[in-house]
């Protein structure tokens, strides 16, 4: 992996995707391959204040984390594959720089630009590719969290791009139509806790209903006879 602030373009600009760019690509791509990068473990550790949260209540985004450090690191869940799958756009040469600018605004809470060896499913040559990545030293990095602590929060978040959890379930679909092989343990595991959650709420809800309602017969037979003893 290289890191480079001021960034020479290669002749073919490739990018890649392993969070919301799987299922919100970027505009004018012309090539979309599916595939994977080695050397990382992808983690909802990136706090978002412009996207899925506010700066007064930051939401929860993946970043990739590379793996010799993420090893040092004591972590809920475990990485049983060394690929993280995503999927790496083509960019048209002559809107290269349009696309650079529009990246930069969407990414800019915390990511910098790296580039990474990309693995193309059907087995042709490697591709490089650009990826931004929340490394450990910027300031929305957040590091190991509880699982069901951080799927309670990602249920509850929302920002201007839309809830917290939606991009969650979004990521799980998109990842797992990649491949049969794509999908992630981190991910479909906060997702099925999110889904457990809404479960029951929403089982509360109808139990708050139905007494509410049971607590509103109640006052109507009450009333009436109350009416009956009038009489």
């Amino acid at each position: 992996m290289s890191n480079e602030s001021s960034v020479d373009l290669p002749a073919e600009f490739w990018l890649f995707g392993y969070g919301s760019l799987i299922w919100k690509p970027p505009p004018h791509f012309d090539r979309r391959i599916p595939g994977y990068v080695i050397g990382y473990v992808r983690r909802f550790w990136q706090a978002s204040e412009d996207h899925r949260g506010t700066p007064e209540a930051p939401g929860r985004v993946v970043t990739l984390i590379e793996r010799s450090f993420w090893e040092t690191l004591e972590d809920p869940h475990p990485s049983g594959s060394d690929k993280v799958w995503g999927t790496a756009y083509r960019i048209e040469a002559s809107k290269v720089d349009e696309v650079k600018q529009y990246l930069d605004i969407r990414e800019i809470n915390g990511y910098t630009i790296h580039y990474t060896p990309f693995h193309p499913d059907d087995g042709s040559p490697d591709i490089r590719t650009l990826v931004y990545i929340g490394t450990p030293d910027n300031a929305q990095f957040l590091g190991p969290q509880e699982p069901q602590v951080l799927a309670e929060h990602i249920y509850k978040s929302e920002g201007p791009s839309g809830l917290n959890k939606d991009y969650l379930l979004s990521l799980e679909v998109a990842l797992n139509n990649l491949s049969s092989e794509s999908g992630d343990g981190h991910i479909t595991d906060l997702a099925t806790r999110i889904r457990k959650i809404e479960q029951d709420a929403k089982a509360d809800i109808s139990q708050s209903s139905r007494k509410a309602i049971e607590h509103e017969i109640r006052n109507v037979d009450r009333a009436d006879e109350q009416e009956e003893t009038e009489k």
